[in-house]
Parts: structure tokens; C-alpha cells; sequence
């Protein structure tokens, strides 16, 4: 039966994520904590796409307590409540000077620092993720989850499942309720081409992720939705009635036709 296999959320955006046994759904329709804290260089977003060293950052995150633990390349640890504006800015005097230029660390609650600031949270399957693992000689499935980096894992579905729910009369699904409609297929960026830990490219990803994508691409979906191939899982939205619910791992899941 289809649930939600794994629920994920990114703290800090561009640092490690954490999992989650539930989550709330935020008023702007994303999910509790997720990119809730983002480093800012001028007013511009600072994060993996922009620097390799952010693979060399070892972090977990305690949700309850808004405490972030950095492990640095050279072992030091280190601990800051980020709820608290002392510690935050004693986070952002560390990461300006581990990324050598001076960074300014905020909070946003509401919606969180997510890129695409109208919708909601990325879904994939757990049977994507083991096919695409299964393109490369040397990735695993957890490295393949932690390159994409998707919020909600669907398991108990076939390989791209989650590409029926964008185009046009594309159906819509529940957990236990909670309506997702497709938005919009997620281009992908340079950082699922590297090594989550050491920041190393996996050689020919890009091209052998394209060629394979093209080959798998599933006769369910309305491919006039892709603009291209180098594009995996897909971006829903909330509706704001079901906003004040909330997701929890093992809620069943259920396609249903759009309206």
C-alpha cells in the first residue's frame, strides 16, 4: 500500500537535512523547519550551488531546541542555538570566516527560505530513487536520496510515480487527507552531480542521468510538462485549507482525480 516512506527537512538551507517521524505544515504550505535558516551574502542566498565547501560540513539539528551541531574538515565541533539572536550571530561570525567572506544568517518561519516561494514541498518515490541509484556503478540509494534531497518519500509505487501529478489534468494525492497538487517537475542543479560528504563529481552524471531519464520516461506522464530530462522529482502545493494538518510517516497515501 502507498505511505509516506520518510520525511525530510532542511534545517539549514544547503547543510545536511534531518529526518522527521511527523511534521506541520507550515501557513505558507511548506513543511516545519524546512530551509527555516539560510546564510546570506548581501541579500543574495548563499548555499551548495554556490560553494563545494558546504560538502565538507558534517551537521545534525535538533528541531526542538533550533540547535545546530557543525562538524569543520578539521574536526572541531561546534554548537549554536539558533533560536537565540546571540548564538545566531556567533554562527554567522564562524561560517563568514569559514567561507571566507562575511555571510549574515536569518530565520524565516513562515514559508522558510525554500526557492520556489509559492509552492510547497518535493515528493519523490522510494522506487525512483532506487532506479536512478541503479544508473551508476557506484551510488547508493541513501546517496542517492541525499543528492536530491526531496521532503516527502513515497514508497509502495512504481518507479516515477510522482511525474503523473504535473500537466495538464494531471490527478492530485492525499496522505491520510492532506491534498498534494503537482506543480511543477524540479529542474536539477549541479549538487546532485557531487559526493554529499566530500563534494567530488560523480564522472558523466549529467549526461548518463539524461540518456537514462529519457529511456525510463514513464507513458503515464505528459513529458510536454518536462522542458528536459535533467529533472527528478516534483514540487506540490498545499492547499490552504489543509494547512493546519499534519503529515506523520506510515500516513497512507492515495491517488485521486483533479477537479
Amino acid at each position: 500500500m502507498p505511505e509516506i516512506e520518510k520525511i525530510r527537512v532542511y534545517p539549514v538551507k544547503g547543510l545536511d537535512g534531518i529526518e522527521l517521524e511527523q511534521a506541520e505544515i507550515t501557513d505558507g504550505g511548506t513543511l516545519a523547519y524546512d530551509r527555516e535558516f539560510a546564510l546570506f551574502e548581501d541579500d543574495e542566498i548563499v548555499n551548495a550551488k554556490d560553494s563545494e565547501k558546504f560538502h565538507d560540513l558534517s551537521t545534525t539539528f535538533d528541531p526542538e531546541h533550533r540547535e545546530l551541531e557543525v562538524t569543520a574538515p578539521d574536526g572541531e565541533r561546534l554548537s549554536f542555538a539558533l533560536a537565540t539572536d546571540a548564538d545566531r550571530e556567533r554562527a554567522q561570525e564562524w561560517f563568514s570566516e569559514y567561507f571566507g567572506t562575511e555571510l549574515r544568517l536569518r530565520r524565516n518561519t513562515e514559508l522558510g527560505y525554500v526557492d520556489r516561494r509559492t509552492m510547497g514541498p518535493s515528493v519523490i518515490s522510494t522506487a525512483t530513487l532506487e532506479t536512478v541509484a541503479s544508473w551508476f556503478d557506484d551510488l547508493t540509494v541513501e546517496s542517492a536520496r541525499r543528492r536530491l534531497r526531496a521532503n516527502i518519500e513515497i514508497s509502495g509505487v512504481e518507479p516515477f510515480w510522482e511525474d503523473r501529478f504535473v500537466g495538464d489534468d494531471a490527478p492530485v494525492f492525499e496522505a491520510d487527507g492532506v491534498r498534494f497538487e503537482g506543480v511543477t517537475p524540479c529542474g536539477r542543479c549541479v549538487v546532485p552531480q557531487r559526493d554529499p560528504d566530500t563534494g567530488e563529481p560523480l564522472e558523466q552524471f549529467r549526461r548518463q542521468f539524461i540518456e537514462q531519464r529519457r529511456e525510463s520516461f514513464p507513458e503515464f506522464a505528459d513529458e510536454a510538462a518536462f522542458d528536459h530530462f535533467y529533472t527528478l522529482m516534483i514540487i506540490t502545493r498545499i492547499p490552504e485549507s489543509d494547512r493546519t494538518e499534519r503529515l506523520a510517516v506510515g500516513d497512507p497515501v492515495e491517488d485521486i482525480e483533479a477537479e
